[in-house]
């Protein structure tokens, strides 16, 4: 019986150990800056792209102030400080330029 809950007590730490870990790997982009659930990142230049939490997000530029992101196959457009709903993620616009946006992403 000792057994059995040594075992039990070895599978749940080695699923928390993963758990924990899953937010590290999440982010598969040198431009990402992921903690716990919330990733950051900064696309620069037409095309820019980055891997948010499973998610491709690609650049494709700014006008009038607003950028316009997609994520997938989804396409949104947000001015700096405005939050939009992309696929799975909710993304936050934190800085919008002429070449260049910012923003945090997570999920939900």
């Amino acid at each position: 019986m000792a057994t059995l809950h040594r075992r039990a007590r070895l599978v749940t730490g080695t699923v928390a150990g993963a758990l924990l870990f899953l937010p590290l790997t999440a982010c598969s982009s040198s431009n990402v800056d992921c903690s716990g659930n919330s990733c950051t990142a900064t696309l620069t230049g037409d095309d820019a792209s980055a891997s948010i939490l499973g998610n491709d997000l690609a650049f494709a530029g700014t006008q009038d102030g607003r950028a316009e992101l997609s994520v997938g196959d989804t396409t949104v457009s947000c001015a700096e400080g405005e939050s939009v709903s992309a696929g799975p993620l909710s993304i936050t616009c934190t800085t919008v330029t002429d070449d260049s946006l910012a923003v945090t992403a997570s999920l939900g």
